[in-house]
């Protein structure tokens, strides 16, 4: 089913880094009436992630990285610790998130595989996110990592029950993250115990 829409205004508010509009439409409801909506739409095109995770090790590869969005939420830190992602420019998803796993992590990763997409904020952005997952080993590690010229990351591996109890104590907050550490639980990769 498709919405009925009628757009009365597409207003460009900024070209800054990505697209930012503000639109006036019209929806049609199910019942035939008329809704008026002023919404602003923030396209800054679609990303993928990727959680790095070793079953014999039973851990996880994330990242620790400053995001201004954070901080201007929460002035006192701003610092995210999250999954691997990067947008996808003119990549594919899966070519994208091999790049972005070297140039985060430091890992050339071998088999990936696709777990689903999900929009993260579908409130006020376009962004649709590929999820993916892929087991590690040390001897994938054949750089530093830690991002490319304008980022500063730090790699952390982590053992999962402990980055599980992070998730539970409110230091990994990242939606991205917690739904991929989520999805190894429950698909048995990884253990508490």
């Amino acid at each position: 089913m498709s919405a009925k829409i009628s757009i009365l205004k597409n207003k460009v508010l900024s070209e800054n880094w990505f697209v930012l509009r503000n639109y006036t439409y019209d929806l049609t409801g199910k019942n035939g009436n008329v809704i008026r909506h002023q919404r602003e739409v923030y396209n800054r095109g679609n990303g993928a992630t990727i959680l790095l995770y070793n079953r014999r090790k039973n851990s996880v590869v994330l990242i620790r990285q400053f995001r201004m969005a954070v901080w201007e939420n929460n002035p006192r830190d701003g610092i995210l610790i999250e999954t691997c992602a990067g947008l996808l420019d003119n990549d594919t998803p899966e070519v994208c998130i091999r790049k972005e796993a070297m140039e985060e992590t430091g890992y050339m990763l071998g088999e990936v595989e696709k777990l689903f997409e999900l929009y993260m904020s579908p409130g006020g952005v376009t962004e649709l996110v590929h999820y993916f997952a892929a087991e590690y080993d040390d001897s994938q590690r054949v750089e530093r990592g830690g991002g490319v010229e304008d980022e500063d990351i730090e790699v952390l591996e982590l053992p999962f029950p402990e980055a599980w109890q992070m998730v539970k104590n409110g230091r990994i907050k990242d939606g991205k993250t917690v739904t991929l550490l989520q999805h190894a639980l429950v698909a048995g990769w990884l253990h508490l115990a």
